[in-house]
């Protein structure tokens, strides 16, 4: 079963490809992903890594919370799940001044 992993405190250059290499090895990386802004296109400053074994993530975890990557110390920990949010409704209120 696949093992989520919260990566924070990235440089803004780090890649997926880096953040992928950098945990690769540790065991088997399903995916590695920074979250970006929607419009500029920039980083958020953090990102996933899914882990093919939670055995592999508890060793990533040990072994790379603290250490420096492009220049930052990584904060690395267990991902939380996502909570499901209620979808947002916008409605047409008739008050535009046009």
């Amino acid at each position: 079963m696949a093992s989520k992993i919260y990566v924070g405190n990235l440089s803004y250059s780090t890649s997926d490809d880096r953040l992928r290499q950098h945990f690769a090895q540790y065991g088997e990386v399903l995916s590695a992903n920074i979250i970006v802004d929607r419009y500029s296109g920039q980083s958020k400053g953090f990102g996933f890594v899914e882990m093919a074994t939670p055995e592999a993530a508890s060793a990533a975890i040990a072994a790379l919370n603290g250490v420096a990557l492009d220049g930052r110390q990584l904060r690395v920990n267990e991902a939380n799940p996502r909570e499901e949010r209620p979808r947002r409704e916008f409605r047409d209120r008739g008050d535009y001044n046009y």
